[in-house]
Order: structure tokens, then C-alpha cells, then sequence
């Protein structure tokens, strides 16, 4: 279990513990605040993206030293962790309603409003402090089809749409504002996700692995390397001798969308504390 799941999961997995997405944790002015100022400055992520580019070419023993006080400090404001289509399905079995909303890391990247992210709420949309929160922000965020610039969605139809994702190969996730209220999930690629591009490429991780591994069964892959295509993580290699994939564990996020394109159903999701080389890796 990652360290969130020991102090705000009870040993559990930390995400599906339905406190963590209460109402009641947005009466904090501090975090609404947050959450107001991070998605009306979307700008802000391309200079914190410039600093990371800058702070790579340091010295290995200034990033040793200074990397764990920053990541400790992010833990505690934005922080995210992978988890597969499964435990989506069940945080959606107590959700009540469900917001579509533009993402903020594709604005920062593309300049265009990419709708890949999900509020959830526990009560109705109508009584939602989040979408009244997302509401008071500056209009240019919010352009989308519906008065508003908000989506409301029924969980089946928000579950339907994130695996359409999926086939598409994007990465699921969750994310707090202020440790530990989680504010939604949002679905993740290499090159238009910044969590994922500090993590991946520039070795600042604010993203935990999921609590799984995928593993290949042998006897299964045929070797089509589909999943390589799809791995946002560079995990999967490609074994002539053995003509079959070949993850590697030390990499693996366990997002499980490798599966979605194996047409042999040849990959499936283990526990990581099951698997020696991924245990302690989050």
C-alpha cells in the first residue's frame, strides 16, 4: 500500500475511502482558493514545467538533497496516483453526480480545451460546492457546450466515456487539492499531461504508481506489440527469442491500458506488493 492509503485509507486503498471526495472538505476557504487559482492560471504549469527543465541540469547531489523537501511539498497541495478502469468503476459506485471538465494541462500544452477531466461529487450537481467553485472562475476556462461551461453526467455515462478513453490510451488517475480531498480524475498522456511529463521526463514524480503490475502471460502473447504502442511509461520491451512482450516491473505504473488493445486477453493486473521487484516502488 502507498503512504497515502496508511494515512488517510486506513491500510485501504486511500481513493475509494468516499470521505476524501466530502462536500464538507470545500468549506476550507484555503482550499477553494486553491482550486480556484489553479484552474483560472493554467499558465503557471509551462514556467513550473521551465523550472523542472532547469533544475534537471543541476548537480546529482543538489537534486538527491532538494528533490524528496519538493515532492514532500507537493504531496501536500497536488498529488496524484494511477489506478485501472476497476477501481474507477468503484469509486463510482458512490458518486452522485459527475462534472466533465476542460483539462488544465491541455490548455497549458495545446491552447485548446480538451474535456478529459471529472469532478465527482457525492451529492447532486445542483448542490455541488464544486461546480459552484469551478463556476466563479474566470469565464476563458470555461467555454464548453452547456451554460456554465459545465458538463453534468450520470456515472454510467462518465464511466462509458472514460473507457472510450481508454481504447485510446490514456492513463486514469486521481489527484487531491490540498492532501487529502480529492478533487477528481482526470486521464493522462506523456505528451500533453504535465503531472505525468514532470514524473517520466523530468524525474520529479507527482504521481504515485498504481497499486498493481501488469504481467504477460507466456503462453498467451502472440508478440503483436500492441501494448508497447499504447505503455505510457516506456514498461514494455519486445523479446525476439521469445517472440512475446516483456514488462518491466521497476517501470510499470500498472495503469492496466495495456490490456485494453491485447486482443488474446494475454496481460492482466497483479497485486504490486505481490511482485518483489515493484513492491516498494511508488
Amino acid at each position: 500500500m502507498c503512504e497515502f492509503c496508511h494515512k488517510h485509507g486506513e491500510g485501504k486503498k486511500w481513493y475509494l475511502n468516499s470521505q476524501l471526495y466530502a462536500e464538507d472538505l470545500l468549506s476550507d476557504l484555503d482550499r477553494r482558493n486553491y482550486i480556484q487559482n489553479f484552474f483560472a492560471h493554467p499558465e503557471h504549469l509551462n514556467s513550473s514545467e521551465a523550472r523542472l527543465k532547469t533544475f534537471k541540469k543541476a548537480p546529482a547531489f543538489v537534486k538527491a538533497a532538494i528533490t524528496p523537501i519538493m515532492v514532500n511539498r507537493q504531496k501536500k497541495t497536488h498529488y496524484g496516483q494511477v489506478l485501472p478502469i476497476e477501481d474507477i468503476e468503484e469509486i463510482f459506485t458512490f458518486a452522485s453526480s459527475v462534472i466533465r471538465l476542460p483539462c488544465i494541462c491541455r490548455q497549458a500544452t495545446t491552447g485548446t480545451e480538451q474535456r478529459y477531466c471529472y469532478g465527482i461529487s457525492l451529492v447532486p450537481a445542483t448542490d455541488s460546492r464544486m461546480m459552484r467553485i469551478v463556476r466563479e472562475i474566470d469565464a476563458g476556462y470555461l467555454n464548453g457546450p452547456e451554460t456554465g461551461g459545465l458538463e453534468v453526467l450520470g456515472t454510467q455515462e462518465a464511466l462509458s466515456s472514460i473507457r472510450e478513453l481508454e481504447k485510446k490510451g490514456l492513463c486514469h488517475s486521481v489527484w487531491t487539492f490540498i492532501t487529502p480531498f480529492i478533487g477528481g480524475l482526470c486521464n493522462c498522456d506523456r505528451a500533453d499531461c504535465m503531472a505525468m511529463r514532470a514524473t517520466i521526463t523530468h524525474d520529479f514524480p507527482v504521481m504515485f504508481r498504481s497499486e498493481y503490475i501488469a504481467r504477460v502471460g507466456n503462453e498467451l502473447c502472440n508478440g503483436c506489440r500492441q501494448c508497447m504502442r499504447v505503455c505510457q511509461f516506456g514498461a514494455i520491451s519486445y523479446s525476439i527469442a521469445l517472440n512475446r512482450a516483456v514488462i518491466d516491473p521497476g517501470k510499470c505504473f500498472g495503469c492496466g491500458i495495456c490490456r485494453s488493445v491485447c486482443n488474446n486477453n494475454a496481460i492482466a493486473l497483479s497485486a504490486r506488493a505481490l511482485e518483489p521487484a515493484a513492491a516498494g516502488l511508488w
